[in-house]
């Protein structure tokens, strides 16, 4: 489910992941970031939220619906 900028998605709990980056990366994150006037947790956020839109229907069937 993709957010709008400030909204927070009140139906499912959220888990935590740990994650590293090469440096030029996080730079990167860091400017789109500070352009969007968010954090970077939100910019990976939207980045993975989209990324998994857009694979989803490569998927069709092998979700493991509970």
């Amino acid at each position: 489910m993709i957010l709008e900028m400030g909204k927070k998605a009140k139906t499912e709990p959220s888990l935590r992941a740990s994650v590293t980056f090469p440096a030029e990366v996080y730079s990167s994150l860091e400017t789109i970031a500070n352009r969007k006037k968010v954090s970077i947790a939100w910019v990976v956020r939207e980045a993975a939220e989209r990324y998994v839109s857009d694979q989803w229907p490569l998927f069709v069937g092998t979700r493991d619906d509970k």
